[in-house]
């Protein structure tokens, strides 16, 4: 089943997540290479392509796994989340309707 996991970014967390990042694409990578990997991308902190200094607010990734159990462990391991970037995750199932 697919699930969306929504990060939540804290506060002042840009070079955080410029850390994490190459270890978190890495994840992605894996879970794409497994045709796991529905959509995953960021989301800006302001109406822009390129936020810029404003940053990213928090991410999405929405990839099928066999339960919601594993879906949550799967986000608890992401460097966004054991490297401070995420204030808070949400998981919850999801059903893909379009395209």
């Amino acid at each position: 089943m697919w699930y969306v996991i929504e990060g939540v970014f804290g506060s002042d967390v840009i070079e955080r997540r410029a850390a994490a990042r190459p270890a978190h694409l890495a994840r992605l990578h894996a879970l794409r290479d497994e045709g796991r990997l529905l959509v995953a991308g960021p989301c800006p902190a302001v109406d822009a392509e390129d936020p810029g200094a404003a940053g990213f607010s928090g991410s999405v990734v929405i990839a099928a796994f066999d339960s919601l159990a594993q879906a949550q462990a799967w986000a608890g391991e992401d460097p966004y989340v054991t490297g401070g970037v995420c204030e808070k995750v949400e998981v919850r199932p999801f059903v893909k309707v379009l395209p």
